[in-house]
């Protein structure tokens, strides 16, 4: 009876699973919020310029490869329903499922990275760089050099992001594996949904603002 009262995942400082959940819900929408007030600023400096250049822009966006960045859109979405899947599959103590998903969910992520990967390599190859960089000599408007900064900028950052979000979605997988959830707790894996559908989000909005502004 003890042990029904006081399961091992309930922290010592909670009254009971319910307030420890929600207090972890009210965590996470905090940070999330500090996240969406990161990228809030970066969106607001990318509209100042592009306000202030926006010839330039469309003629820069030009060069970004359409095909890729969709293709990221596609993997990204996906990887947030097989994260979603997860989620819904451990509400019903399927733990099976809920591992075959979360890899799922990482092999997606790492697509996404791969996919940028080579992005990346082509603009270092033909010196489409930020700043003092820049090289490239095919866009005739001025300073295209601040737009690439931009795009650096965002999408780096949204990198880094994603490889936050592996390390996070690989811990949650360790502990299913481990059996530390079930139908009861599975409030770290609910939790890593909520940041992993953020870092999607940002990128449904950083593909149109980039790749398709003309």
């Amino acid at each position: 009876m003890e042990h029904a009262e006081h399961p091992s995942y309930l922290q010592h400082h909670f009254a009971d699973s319910q307030q420890q959940e929600e207090t972890a819900k009210l965590g996470m929408w905090i940070f999330l919020l500090t996240e969406v007030l990161l990228f809030g600023g970066l969106f607001a400096f990318y509209a100042i310029y592009r306000a202030w250049h926006p010839e330039m822009f469309v003629e820069a966006h030009k060069v970004l490869d359409i095909p890729m960045g969709a293709l990221n859109t596609f993997v990204l979405i996906t990887s947030s329903l097989t994260m979603a899947l997860s989620i819904r599959a451990m509400q019903v103590n399927n733990k099976k499922q809920t591992i075959w998903l979360l890899v799922a969910t990482l092999l997606l992520a790492a697509t996404f990275l791969v996919i940028k990967y080579f992005e990346y390599s082509h603009k270092f190859h033909l010196g489409q760089l930020p700043g003092k960089y820049y090289t490239y000599e095919g866009i005739t408007a001025a300073n295209p050099h601040i737009f690439f900064s931009i795009y650096f900028t965002m999408t780096g950052l949204h990198g880094l992001h994603v490889v936050i979000g592996m390390a996070v979605i690989t811990w949650v997988l360790i502990r299913t594996i481990k059996n530390n959830f079930s139908s009861e707790y599975y409030t770290p894996i609910e939790m890593t949904g909520l940041y992993w559908h953020l870092v999607d989000l940002i990128w449904i909005f950083l593909f149109p603002l980039l790749y398709l502004i003309g």
